[in-house]
């Protein structure tokens, strides 16, 4: 068993193949909130991003979010600067149509996020065109050399830092989605590609490598509860 999990699987998840109904999306879009909100994105994102804008003691500050799925963590950004009062502007760049709909559609009592399509290897950005640069649960999607390519690209437009929230490769992780969390996801893709992104995830050695390789400076990877890899970096 332990075998699978000494290297990252290059087996594609049905979100990167396209094999799914317009129901089965709508569905993934709803249940991933849930998955989000109790496995650890939005803890992960208080510990690093918002921590850090609460050290440097900004109250105007701006934020991508690459990959925003449907810009759950885009509104938790909203919500804690809402509470401080602080003027945030807040970005979510989703490639696929529908995503970067469901932003917008979710996001209406926050006019300080919008909304775009783009290739996160592309960025439609300059450089340093915002403060700090996320992506979460997003990096496991790509190979390598791929992986190091959207970190050179995060870096570019980062005026501040980056930060990449995803999954430690790690058989406790994979053996509890497969059985207790099965218990309560029910749409396919959730429960299929869930279990396959733990398999094509991370160890913290493997994300720092690839940090390195991307040439981002001051590079951290912590450990986030539960089984949460944190990447930070900067220019």
């Amino acid at each position: 068993m332990f075998e699978r999990f000494r290297h990252r699987s290059e087996e594609l998840e049905h979100l990167d193949k396209g094999d799914y109904t317009p129901e089965e999306y709508e569905g993934c879009l709803v249940e991933l909130r849930r998955v989000n909100r109790f496995l650890g994105d939005a803890g992960a994102l208080r510990g690093s991003l918002l921590a850090e804008i609460e050290r440097a003691g900004l109250k105007n500050f701006s934020v991508l979010d690459v990959g925003a799925g449907s810009g759950e963590l885009l509104r938790v950004i909203a919500r804690w600067a809402r509470e401080r009062g602080s003027r945030a502007h807040l970005a979510g760049l989703e490639l696929n149509e529908r995503s970067a709909a469901a932003i917008l559609e979710e996001s209406r009592e926050f006019s300080a996020v919008c909304a775009l399509r783009g290739d996160a290897l592309r960025l439609p950005f300059a450089d340093d065109a915002f403060d700090y640069v996320i992506c979460s649960l997003f990096t496991h999607h790509f190979k390598d050399a791929s992986v190091v390519s959207v970190l050179r690209e995060l870096k570019r437009v980062a005026r501040r830092k980056v930060f990449v929230i995803d999954l430690h490769r790690h058989p406790l992780a994979y053996l509890l989605y497969t059985t207790v969390a099965h218990l309560w996801l029910h749409n396919r893709l959730i429960r299929e590609d869930g279990a396959l992104s733990i398999l094509r995830s991370f160890r913290p050695a493997e994300l720092r490598r690839l940090a390195s390789e991307a040439h981002l400076q001051h590079i951290r990877v912590e450990r986030r509860f539960p089984f949460r890899l944190v990447l930070s970096g900067g220019k």
